[in-house]
């Protein structure tokens, strides 16, 4: 799947704001070696690299596109084009970083316990990942891929929800860490534009769905989800649109031995 960074762009500060929220809670020191896993365009790499600015900050992505952003604007950071799936450090690190990336990939049962298996003793593996997979920009975004009309060209892009409750990732990460720290939070967040929830879902859970059409389809799919968005988020009467958006975070810490 292609990424569009000026998309992604749109609504900078709601997507920066859980990173920064996930970073407070980061107590290292002084670690030497950072990677940023599905960094995109690196605004929160640049931050990694400016809080510990002594240490190795790698970004790490598999788009091509995010990363000539990135490169271009944050020169002197290291970047790989990789997928995370691949993800195999030549030196553990201390701090393996991760804001909104994980939901994209299935089997978080493997995957988490080796991300957890790369740091080095006393590293932290902090995670931010949407967890908004039954709200209504997302439930009638598959109800309307799996409807009559689109099944037979959008169905098998409807997945289970990507991401568990807090009490399966307690029970799969409490043995394999010293300390643990889960929450979520749901953001209400304010957004403008006349389909503001649409803008917001075209760089992201939309952008699979209309890349998978073709020709007229593309329009018209997205028309039809368009209306669908309307009715469950209207605009308010000072023309916003409050948009609730939970993010599931975890923070683990491994065992200094």
């Amino acid at each position: 799947m292609s990424w569009s960074p000026d998309q992604y762009h749109l609504y900078t500060d709601h997507r920066l704001r859980p990173a920064l929220d996930l970073l407070s809670q980061v107590d290292l020191v002084s670690p030497m070696i950072i990677y940023d896993l599905g960094c995109g365009t690196g605004n929160v790499t640049s931050i990694l690299s400016q809080r510990w600015n002594s240490a190795v900050v790698t970004g790490v992505d598999s788009s091509e596109e995010m990363l000539s952003v990135a490169k271009r604007e944050h020169p002197s950071i290291e970047w790989q084009n990789s997928a995370i799936e691949e993800f195999d450090p030549a030196s553990k690190p201390n701090l393996i970083f991760s804001n909104a990336a994980l939901h994209w990939l299935d089997d978080h049962e493997t995957l988490f316990p080796k991300l957890i298996s790369q740091l080095r003793a006393g590293g932290v593996l902090a995670v931010q990942m949407p967890n908004n997979f039954s709200a209504p920009s997302h439930a009638t975004l598959y109800e309307l891929a799996q409807s009559d009309k689109w099944l037979d060209k959008l169905g098998e892009l409807v997945r289970p929800a990507p991401v568990h409750n807090s009490e399966w990732y307690y029970d799969l990460l409490s043995p394999l860490v010293e300390k643990l720290n889960i929450w979520e939070t749901t953001y209400y967040q304010v957004l403008n534009g006349k389909n503001a929830v649409l803008e917001w879902t075209r760089s992201t859970a939309l952008r699979p769905f209309l890349q998978a059409l073709e020709g007229d389809d593309v329009s018209k799919f997205e028309e039809e989800y368009a209306e669908l968005l309307i009715e469950a988020y209207p605009q308010r009467e000072d023309g916003s649109t409050l948009y609730p958006f939970s993010r599931l975070f975890i923070v683990g810490h491994t065992s200094e031995d």
